[in-house]
Order: structure tokens, then sequence, then C-alpha cells
């Protein structure tokens, strides 16, 4: 094995971040109604400041933010900053019952995060039932000290890409109508680049993203997939692009003609515009792991447009079209996930922890439950289509939020009871060796102490139907250190594991019909739950939470929660 002479920089960025200058960036967010035309109708959507995508957050390392929430929608609502570390300020982190209740019509409540040890490209949500289609937004970390202390070569200018989805239907409806049959929620209508679907769909030949280039000129895009439940195989035509970092962490340079984003994940590119002069199609068209399952296949457009010395029959030709993999393409999808390294600094001591405390096997996937009394129109004999980690479907609290329970040392909202392993291992893989597909419901916990390394096997199972997962954890980045198709196998996998330069990322597209291992350090006291940003899933119950206790220091012990913070 290798010797370990690297520091990781999204990592040593935790350590090294400067307060000096740093600047209090300060926002109000007004939750409201917007009217907005897409594939010739007009529909009332959630949103903030009447935008759709949100605004953009703009900070450097080390500032700290101060989010203004101010709910006049009709609707609870409460506010993630995904990829915040929130270190004493988990009480911030925003998701609906884990670190708050959420913010009731007509309330209000002050968000403030420090940013200290991180830069790049994150990005904010809502987190309470598919608000998030419509609530969100860019939240982009610059390093101290401007674009010149990028690890690569500063770019002629940035563009922002969020990826998301559009229902001509009230997406809380959606929600609601998948909750009462216990069955799937409809597909979208549409795929969006910056909340426009492209020419390929009715009424949008306007509504279509178009980012102008300089020949010779190098761009930053920083992509984001915010797509409740499509994942997306990313592509422009002609052009390489070069990703630099993945969830505000660098990465080793790497070039590639398709990039690959599940719900929840960001990628910073270098695209350089060395093509002939023109039009070029920029593409997100989906990537469907789960087979046999309905979806619609039409990829939202941009348009990339060259403006040097561009002459009239360019401007007058159709852009050129990008050949796209096919929708269940994992050969491709697996191929960029696993092909990405972490960014790493010569004659350093390696930052990824050696030694493990805790080990965990987590298996995961989809299950069936028992029809609840309020699932009016629920199969009884089928039941409620459900998902699990280790045989747990997770259930939230309505009493109190899990963060405040656990301050509070609140009895009857939790159980510390979530189990290390599956009860029973299977051929993960093989959609008929469980003869049994029904789960339990529960709010179960892990308890962690201070300090801990946690390492994590995440198998992906194939009962009801196998698919590529992106599971995200609140509160903290991990090393990736293997992945793998089929069965975990610890003897083979561990020979496998990167401890030199893995990949850094706060959400893992585990491969469908695989597993991945990660590793982190429970340095941050609070209560993280780690979900599937698949959103339909969540309220499915593929989910689980760490309680992290607090350190010795006083700078490790979590401090009350603010006096506004909502109540349930």
């Amino acid at each position: 094995m290798a010797k370990h002479l690297f520091t990781h920089t999204c990592f040593l960025l935790a350590f090294i971040g400067s307060m000096s200058h740093a600047a209090i960036v300060e926002y109000t967010f007004n939750v409201q109604n917007m009217t907005i035309t897409r594939l010739c109708e007009t529909r009332v959507i959630n949103s903030i400041n009447g935008q759709m995508p949100g605004p953009t957050i703009e900070a450097h390392e080390g500032d700290t933010v101060v989010i203004h929430a101010i709910n006049q929608s009709p609707y609870n609502i409460s506010l993630h900053w995904h990829g915040i570390f929130q270190r004493l300020t988990p009480w911030a982190d925003g998701p609906d019952m884990i670190t708050q209740c959420p913010i009731l019509p007509g309330n209000k409540y002050t968000y403030k995060y420090n940013v200290t040890g991180q830069e790049g490209t994150l990005w904010w949500h809502a987190h309470v039932s598919y608000l998030r289609a419509t609530v969100h937004g860019a939240l982009i970390i610059r390093p101290r000290h401007g674009a010149n202390a990028y690890p690569f070569p500063k770019p002629h200018k940035e563009e922002t890409i969020l990826l998301g989805e559009w229902w001509n239907a009230n997406v809380v409806d959606v929600d609601r109508e998948a909750y009462l049959t216990g069955g799937a929620p409809n597909g979208s209508d549409a795929y969006t680049i910056n909340g426009k679907p492209g020419d390929l769909y009715n009424c949008s030949t306007k509504q279509t993203f178009k980012m102008e280039v300089v020949l010779g000129k190098t761009y930053l895009l920083r992509i984001i997939n915010a797509a409740l439940n499509t994942e997306y195989f990313f592509k422009i035509a002609s052009h390489l692009l070069t990703v630099v970092a993945i969830d505000a962490c660098y990465t080793k340079p790497y070039k590639t003609d398709t990039i690959v984003l599940g719900p929840g994940q960001t990628v910073d590119a270098l695209i350089t515009a060395d093509a002939l002069p023109g039009l070029y199609y920029m593409v997100a068209s989906p990537y469907e792991s789960f087979k046999g399952l309905p979806f619609n296949p039409i990829p939202a457009r941009g348009i990339i447009q060259y403006t040097s010395d561009m002459s009239a029959s360019y401007h007058d030709s159709a852009p050129l079209v990008p050949e796209m993999p096919e929708s269940n393409d994992t050969k491709t999808a697996y191929s960029f996930y696993t092909n990405l390294t972490g960014l790493v600094m010569s004659n350093k001591p390696s930052t990824v922890p050696q030694h493990v405390d805790e080990h965990m096997f987590i298996s995961y996937g989809m299950s069936l439950a028992t029809c609840r009394s309020t699932q009016t129109k629920c199969n009884k004999t089928v039941g409620s289509i459900a998902a699990n980690m280790n045989n747990v479907s997770f259930e939230f609290p309505t009493k109190m939020s899990l963060l405040e329970a656990s301050f509070k040392n609140e009895s009857g909202i939790y159980t510390r009871d979530f189990p290390d392993k599956p009860p029973e291992y299977f051929d993960f893989t093989n959609g008929t060796a469980v003869t049994n597909p029904f789960t339990v419901k529960g709010t179960k916990v892990k308890r962690v102490k201070y300090n801990s390394t946690v390492e994590v096997v995440l198998q992906n199972t194939a009962v009801i139907g196998s698919e590529n997962h992106p599971l995200h954890l609140h509160g903290y980045n991990f090393y990736i250190l293997a992945q793998g198709l089929g069965n975990y196998n610890k003897s083979s996998a561990v020979k496998k594991y990167n401890l030199v330069d893995p990949q850094v990322r706060n959400t893992i597209a585990v491969p469908a019909s695989g597993w991945a291992v990660i590793r982190f350090v429970a340095d941050n006291p609070g209560m993280w739950i780690m979900h599937c940003h698949l959103d339909l899933h969540l309220p499915m119950g593929l989910a689980m939470a760490f309680e992290v206790e607090n350190g010795p220091t006083p700078d490790a012990i979590l401090p009350p929660p603010p006096e506004d913070y909502p109540k349930c």
C-alpha cells in the first residue's frame, strides 16, 4: 500500500480556515407564492423573493452567513444549507423535525452559521415535503483570497448551472397523493436548466438557458443537481469538461465529456471555448437505474453561444447536439463516480483516519409497510411502498425535533438503538432473495462518541427494485474509500481502499446493486440525518440519524437553541 504522505485539501481547509477579514453576509428570504408560466400553463408555486431558482448566496471562506427567513406562504417551511458543516450551529441545519420544527405560515426564523474551512459550490433548499422543487438556489463559498487562490488556473468567468425538474401540478399535492395511496408519486413533466426546460418542450423555445462564451477563454461551471427525483447525465456538444471539485471539495483534474450527478451533488468543471465558433447544446438527460420504472425521456437543453467574430450563418444554424448515454447506462455512471480522486498536497501527513472506532454495515433499499389508518387510498392487501436502512423504516417525530429532544434529554421522541448491521445477511443484489419484503417503522438513531472515527459500509439492495441512491449526510464530509458492484466482500474490498487521495463528498451515489465504504470523524456535536436525496424515498423511510455527543472542551459543546427557534 502506498505511503500516506499527503494532506487532503478539503479537510486541510477545515483546520486552516482564517477568520481574518471575515464578513457578515446577510440576506432576507421571503417565502412566498409566485405565478409562473411553464409548458403552456400558468401555475402558482412556492418561491423565495419571487425567484425560481432562488437567490444565490455568495460568501468567502470564514464569513458568517445570516438568513432571515420570513414565511409568507401557505405551507410550513424549513431551509437546509446543503453541505454546510454547521459546527456548533446545528439549530440552523434545517431538516424538518430533525434539527427544527418547521416555520409556520406567518412566522419567521433567522438562520446563522459560519463557513470557516469550506469553499466551493454548495446549495440551499427547502426541507419540507416536495417544496424544494421550486425553493432552492446556489450557495457559493469563494476562497478567502479570491479567484487567484483556486488550485487551478483562474477562469475567465463563472456560470452556475442548476439542474431541476418541473411539475404541471402542485408539488405538495403530488407528495400528499403518494402518501394517501401508499404508492410512488407522479413523475415530473419536464427537466430544467436554471429553471428553463429548453426547446424540446412545448411553449419553451424562449425558455431555454443560454450562455455566451468567447473563443479561447476558459469558464468555470458550477453544476448543481437540484432535482427532486432525477439523476442526470450532463454534456456539452463538441467540448470536454475538466472536473476540479465535487461537493465543495477539490479533486485532481479529471477530463471527461460526460458528468453524472445525483440529486444533492455538485460538480465544478472547467470548459474551454475551443471549438469552431457556433452554437452548441448543453444537455441534461435522465439516468434511470431502476429497471422498468416509467420516466420522462425528454432532456433539458441549454445553448452555448460563441460571441467572437460569429458570422450570421452561425447564428442562424441549428446548435450541435451531443450524443447522450442511454438512460440506463450504469457503466458510464459508475466509471465517472469511481474515477474521481481528491486533490492532495505533497509532503504532509495524511488526513485520512487510519484507526476506526465504530464499524457499521447498513443495507438499505425499498420494502413494504402496513398501510396506516391515515393512508385512506392505500391497498391494505398489498401494503404501502416503504424504504429502510437495516430493516428500519425511519419515522419522523411529530412533537419535537430530534435535536431539541437530544439537547433536553427528552424521552419518548426517539430511541438510541439503530442497529449496526442488518438483521440478516443475504444475497442483497437478488430481488427474490427475500420472501418477506415488509419492514418496521421506527425513530432510531446511532449514538456516537465525540471525535470517534466511523466507517460505514453502504450496501444497496434489490428488494422490490435496485436503484442508484444518492445518500446525503448532514453536518459532515466523508471519505469515499471504495465502491463496487454486487455484494460487499470485506476481504476483497479492503484491498481496494484508497487511503491516500480518496474523493470527499457530502452526498454519495451508491451504485445500483452495489456498495460503497465511507469514513468520517464525528467531531461535530449534534443530530445529523443521513438520507436518500431522491425525495420520494425520504417520506418512505430511507433515512437514519447520528447523534454525536459533546466533546470535552467549551468549543465542542452544543449551545442552546436561539431565542426565535421555531416551536411545533
